[in-house]
């Protein structure tokens, strides 16, 4: 995302997110596991993906449960083209959960009362008015086993953080 998207889903985070799960920074995630060994293969898709492909356009669309927590759901037909290309290229590889379509989406609560949720819920949502989203490139971790390591960052040709 772009640094003022992420400082502020990042502080929603901080204040709504149990600190004890709270490993990673704001994210969009589309895809949950890529095989490790074909990380290589995913960072030379990803810049050829991010060196021919300007920022995707996006937006934040509404608020949402998550039962236990809450969640900011994503617009983005762009973000999600770029999936598939990725999705694509990783044809037989792919999990059961990545070979659906994502609804993309940023969770800013998660694994608390589902009342807590509700309430937290009805005070964003008090607010809250869609509006655009700047992404400004695409990024790889290593899960491991509870907090997350970065493997790599790149930008989109032309995008302002």
């Amino acid at each position: 995302m772009g640094a003022a998207d992420q400082r502020f889903f990042d502080t929603l985070r901080a204040a709504h997110f149990p600190p004890e799960r709270n490993y990673l920074s704001a994210h969009i995630t589309l895809f949950h596991q890529l095989p490790p060994s074909a990380l290589d293969e995913l960072d030379g898709l990803i810049r050829r993906i991010v060196a021919d492909t300007p920022p995707p356009a996006a937006r934040l669309r509404e608020l949402y449960s998550l039962g236990k927590g809450v969640a900011y759901r994503i617009d983005s037909p762009d973000l999600l083209a770029i999936r598939e290309r990725i999705a694509e290229h990783f044809t037989g590889m792919l999990t059961a959960q990545d070979q659906g379509t994502p609804r993309l989406h940023i969770t800013v609560q998660n694994k608390v009362a589902p009342s807590e949720a509700r309430a937290l819920l009805a005070e964003l949502a008090a607010d809250f008015q869609p509006r655009a989203l700047t992404i400004t490139g695409l990024a790889a971790h290593h899960y491991r086993g509870g907090p997350w390591e970065a493997a790599f960052a790149r930008n989109f040709r032309g995008a302002r953080t």
